[in-house]
C-alpha cells in the first residue's frame, strides 16, 4: 500500500542519489510503529478503503479530488466517508472523493489563489513542499504543471492521509515523505522551487530554516514562503514569551520588512512581498472533519484583532525570493 521503492529507484544515479540512499531508513524511522502508537490503526484504515476506480481526477479545482460516472450510491458514499473519517483530523484541503466532501480545517485553496499567479510558473519544475501536511498544495502544484513534487512532513497521520488520496488520484510524480527538512542531505541544490508555508514560525532558529531552504534550491531557484507576521518596520519582530494563539511552539513573528531583510542576509536576491492577509474564521475553522478547537477559539472573544493572549491576531504574509546564480536552461 505504501511503497517508496519506485522513488528510490527513480532517484538512483541522479542528482538526488545521495537522498535515495538515505530514504529507506528515513521512511522506516518516520513510519515507526514503536514511535507512533496510532500508526497501526491508521494503516488499517488505509487498507480498508473501498476499491473505486476514478473516471476523472481534478487537480486544478478548489476541491482536489476524483469522480466517477455514474456517481456512487448513497450507501457506498457513506461507507467511503466513514472510512476517511477514521483519519481525523483533516487539516489542509479541501478534497472531494466521489461525492464525499472532505471539508478540512483550512481552506488551503484560498492561500493557493493568493500566490498562484504571483510566483514563477511551475511547469516542468521539480518542487519541494516543506511541512506539506496531507499534500493539498502538492496536488495543486502538480496540477499547475510541475514535473515532480516532493512533499515532506514529519507527522505520520498526514502522510497516511496523502496515501489515502493517492489510492484514488493515482498520480505519478508526487510523493509525501515522513520527515522534516533537517533530514535532507546538506546542500542538495536539486529543486527549482521550494515552498515553506506555515512552518517558519515553528522553527527555533529562523535563519537556519532560511539557510536550509536556500541549500535545497538550484542556483536561480525560487523560494515561496508563507508565515505569520506582525505590522511594523525593519528590525521589528514578536517573540512570544508564552503561547501565541494557544500554540506553544511559536518562536518568531517578524514584520514583512524584517523577513525580507533576513532573506537578503542569508543571500537570497529578488526578495518580494506577494500578499498580506489577516486570517479569518472562514479560512480556518472547525468542521466535521476537524472537530478540535480552531481559530475562533484562539482569538480574544471581546476583540478579534487580538489573540487570546493579547498578541496581534494572526496575520499571514507570502514572500518570494531567488537563490543566487543562474538557473540552467
Amino acid at each position: 500500500m505504501i511503497d517508496y521503492q519506485p522513488l528510490v529507484e527513480h532517484w538512483a544515479d541522479s542528482e538526488l542519489d545521495r537522498w535515495a540512499r538515505l530514504l529507506p531508513e528515513q521512511v522506516a524511522e518516520g513510519l515507526s510503529h514503536q514511535r507512533y502508537g496510532d500508526l497501526a490503526r491508521w494503516l488499517q484504515v488505509l487498507e480498508d478503503l473501498p476499491d473505486i476506480e476514478a473516471d476523472s481526477v481534478q487537480l486544478d479545482h478548489a476541491r482536489v479530488g476524483a469522480s466517477i460516472n455514474p456517481p456512487l450510491g448513497e450507501q457506498a458514499r457513506d461507507e467511503l466517508q466513514e472510512r476517511l473519517q477514521g483519519l481525523h483530523p483533516w487539516r489542509k484541503g479541501p478534497f472531494e472523493l466521489f461525492g464525499v466532501h472532505i471539508d478540512t480545517e483550512w481552506r488551503s485553496d484560498w492561500k493557493w489563489d493568493r500566490l498562484q499567479q504571483a510566483i514563477e510558473p511551475l511547469n516542468g519544475r521539480r518542487v519541494l513542499d516543506v511541512g506539506c501536511g496531507s499534500g493539498y498544495h502538492c496536488w495543486r502544484m502538480l496540477g499547475d504543471g510541475a514535473a515532480e513534487v516532493i512533499g515532506i512532513d514529519p507527522t505520520p497521520l498526514f502522510v497516511i492521509q496523502f496515501w489515502a488520496l493517492q489510492r484514488y488520484l493515482r498520480q505519478d510524480g508526487i510523493w509525501v515523505l515522513p520527515l522534516g527538512i533537517e533530514q535532507l542531505p546538506p546542500k542538495l541544490q536539486a529543486f527549482d522551487t521550494a515552498f515553506s508555508m506555515g512552518v517558519f514560525y515553528h522553527r527555533r532558529s529562523p535563519m537556519d530554516h532560511l539557510q536550509e531552504l536556500k541549500d535545497c534550491l538550484r542556483p536561480g531557484g525560487q523560494l515561496v514562503l508563507e508565515t505569520l507576521v506582525i505590522e511594523g518596520g525593519p528590525g521589528d519582530a514578536l517573540v512570544p514569551e508564552g503561547r501565541y494563539a494557544r500554540m506553544g511552539n511559536v518562536w518568531f513573528l517578524p514584520s514583512c520588512d524584517t523577513l525580507l531583510g533576513w532573506l537578503r542576509k542569508i543571500g537570497f536576491v529578488d526578495t518580494r512581498l506577494l500578499d498580506v492577509t489577516v486570517t479569518s474564521t472562514g479560512e480556518q475553522r472547525a468542521t466535521d472533519w476537524m472537530r478540535f478547537h480552531s481559530l475562533a477559539d484562539f482569538l480574544d472573544p471581546d476583540d478579534s484583532s487580538k489573540s487570546i493572549e493579547g498578541h496581534p491576531a494572526p496575520r499571514r504574509a507570502i514572500v518570494c525570493a531567488t537563490a543566487p546564480g543562474q538557473m540552467a536552461l
